[in-house]
């Protein structure tokens, strides 16, 4: 259950916006130190996403002080850094329920608040939304709206913030894209583009220069009509020289402001006011510090990130205890297998679209630097880097989380299936990703993965399969090979056993039964073999199959399961849409299959909130009761004293 915690003395009285513009710009700094406490207090009870709110306190405050909200347009990107939006826009006493099921969501959202003007979750969406924003704005003749997409440093190494940026450039509209420039996303942000920002950012000449320079515009006004071409040309002449090349963003025809202090909230306002006043498309460069007000946050920002539940005085973050060893993440098994398996062959490299600690490619990169990527927020890119490599005889596991694969969804057939080489892709986060809600879940990767040619779409039950499929995708000549798996830990303490090969498209029969048969892929089978427990000892006795494959379908094994039970139920973590209970419907039909009940369970044609993954199974009906129910509703009961003889 959330625990409600009590706001500052300020920050009490603003609900929204409005309540911000009645106080003096004095008691602003007040008003900052209260929204971060608050934050601070709320997530350490409450969990969620922590540092990245935290260092944009200031500039939360400022946009909402200058902006008339929300008529002005503000568009965050990703929206882990939009806690404190939240809280000033409407939903402060709401905030201890975010992320929890039934409660507010972590990200901004248009069904949530009139204040959420667009909908996010994945990184580098900001700019093109507000852009499309702005330019209607400019069609329909309103030239007093504002538009304003802030986005992190990290989140512009996409290739479709670059897009955006090249767009707006040559659109005569009311954009100021606001760079939060603190040198992360999640993980240390890599590239040219990091490193072109710290140049701007740490240039002694430019930082020292850069108020003198308005200073000199602001006299040549005396020139004439054409002094604001003599200004530009000059300021452009001086930001040149001083930082030794042209800057990307005026490259871009962006006009660029900064870089300024992000944690000075009277300056930003200040500026923020300014640029309110300059017509056409601008960037403000703002210098913030993720994880800002809280010592251990600044100090180790991917660690606060998402910390969990935490002592907010000791920084101790809680983690439940147990007297016996666990099973390990599915994310831990797959980065301690990958180090195995490149230890046994050095064809195999590893490619992470930023991603390093969430799928825990990090250890390979730190056991095997020249082997393993960090490409950035980046999947199109790192599909088809993959793809390179393999032309070459290499051997890439690509790790990305299943609803970020779908941002390379063309890559993946032009690029990798259509040439069958022989890239892996590793789906971490398939099915219920929890917390992170509808943006995050991995519910369509089986449907859209099976239906490209020459793909092998795999799920393992458990960790001692994923090693196995992992093992299996790199022998020689696999070709494109899928492997999906979810979060969260897995079912066996013993895993770490010697790999296997496992016969592409064969699954297996888990344990025999009559009157219904049981097919599953992937984890959620763990959850049938306890609903079969539950099952037998009512006297019960369904059949159980787990198909391991959703492409190729064992076909023996579903000609067995056909000639042998006329009720079948299909399990996925996966939409039910396109998925395998798809696969095993055509097939029946392929195969003159009739007269047969099928029951498919699985995620439903809609879009699932957030919530704990037990919980969202259970809403959905197919965790271990809801599997249980639809036996009962379809088997016949035995007499248990008849089965146990």
């Amino acid at each position: 259950m959330s625990m409600q915690v009590p706001a500052g003395n300020l920050l009490q009285k603003i609900n929204y916006p409005s309540d911000l513009k009645l106080l003096n710009e004095t008691e602003l700094e007040q008003v900052c130190k209260e929204l971060r406490q608050y934050i601070i207090d709320v997530v350490s009870v409450n969990g969620g996403h922590f540092a990245a709110s935290l260092g944009v306190v200031e500039l939360t405050v400022a946009l909402q002080y200058v902006l008339n909200t929300p008529y002005d347009q503000l568009v965050w990107d990703v929206g882990h850094q939009a806690y404190g939006h939240k809280i000033l826009t409407g939903r402060r006493d709401e905030f201890h329920t975010n992320r929890i099921h039934g409660g507010i969501s972590g990200f901004p959202k248009r069904s949530e608040s009139i204040y959420d003007t667009f909908g996010v979750g994945h990184s580098s969406t900001s700019i093109s939304a507000a852009l499309g924003m702005a330019v209607a704005s400019h069609y329909k003749g309103e030239t007093d709206r504002q538009h304003v997409a802030v986005i992190g440093d990290g989140s512009m190494t996409a290739g479709m913030a670059f897009e955006a940026l090249n767009h707006a450039g040559i659109e005569n509209s009311n954009l100021l894209v606001i760079l939060n420039d603190n040198n992360m996303a999640i993980d240390p942000n890599v590239g040219a583009l990091k490193e072109y920002l710290t140049d701007i950012t740490t240039s002694k000449p430019y930082n020292r220069f850069r108020d003198d320079i308005a200073h000199v515009l602001a006299k040549l006004s005396s020139i004439g009509p054409d002094a604001f071409k003599v200004a530009q040309k000059l300021e452009k002449s001086i930001k040149g020289t001083l930082l030794k090349r042209s800057n990307f963003f005026e490259a871009l025809k962006f006009r660029y402001f900064g870089p300024i202090d992000g944690h000075d909230v009277n300056h930003l306002i200040k500026v923020l006011k300014d640029l309110r006043d300059i017509p056409g498309p601008k960037l403000l460069h703002c210098i913030t510090v993720k994880g800002k007000g809280y010592a251990l946050a600044e100090k180790d920002q991917t660690k606060w990130h998402a910390p969990g539940l935490f002592d907010k005085i000791t920084g101790e973050i809680k983690k439940t205890k147990y007297d016996k060893p666990q099973p390990p993440k599915y994310q831990d098994v797959f980065g301690h297998s990958i180090i195995e398996l490149a230890e046994q062959n050095p064809k195999i490299m590893g490619i992470t679209p930023a991603m390093p600690s969430g799928c825990s490619l990090n250890l390979m990169m730190k056991a095997m630097p020249n082997r393993a990527f960090d490409v950035g927020i980046a999947e199109q890119h790192a599909v088809t880097f993959s793809a390179g490599l393999a032309t070459q005889g290499l051997i890439p596991f690509c790790n990305i989380y299943s609803s970020f694969m779908q941002r390379a969804y063309d890559q993946v057939i032009h690029d990798v299936a259509i040439q069958k080489l022989n890239v892996v892709f590793c789906l971490d986060r398939a099915g219920f990703a929890g917390a992170d809600g509808a943006t995050h879940h991995g519910a369509y990767d089986m449907a859209y993965m099976r239906c490209i040619p020459n793909m092998v779409v795999s799920a393992p039950m458990n960790e001692e399969e994923l090693r196995n499929l992992m093992f299996t995708a790199q022998q020689e000549n696999m070709g494109p090979f899928v492997i999906r798996y979810p979060r969260g830990n897995g079912v066996m303490v013993d895993w770490q056993r010697p790999f296997k090969a496992i016969p592409v498209g064969k699954g297996r029969k888990v344990c025999d039964g009559d009157d219904v048969a049981i097919l599953s892929i992937g984890a959620i089978g763990n959850e049938v073999i306890k609903a079969t427990a539950e099952l037998n000892a009512e006297g019960y006795n369904p059949a159980h199959y787990d198909l391991r494959f959703v492409k190729p379908l064992d076909e023996a094994l579903l000609h067995d399961v056909f000639k042998n039970f006329n009720k079948v139920i299909t399990v996925e973590d996966g939409c039910i849409e396109g998925g395998m209970g798809s696969a095993v419907l055509e097939f029946m039909a392929d195969n003159g299959y009739t007269n047969i009940q099928v029951k498919r369970l699985g995620i439903p044609d809609k879009f699932i909130e957030h919530g704990d993954q037990p919980e969202l199974w259970a809403d959905c009906g197919f965790d271990a009761n809801g599997i249980a129910r639809q036996v009962r509703n379809m088997a016949e009961k035995r007499n248990v004293n008849t089965i146990a003889s």
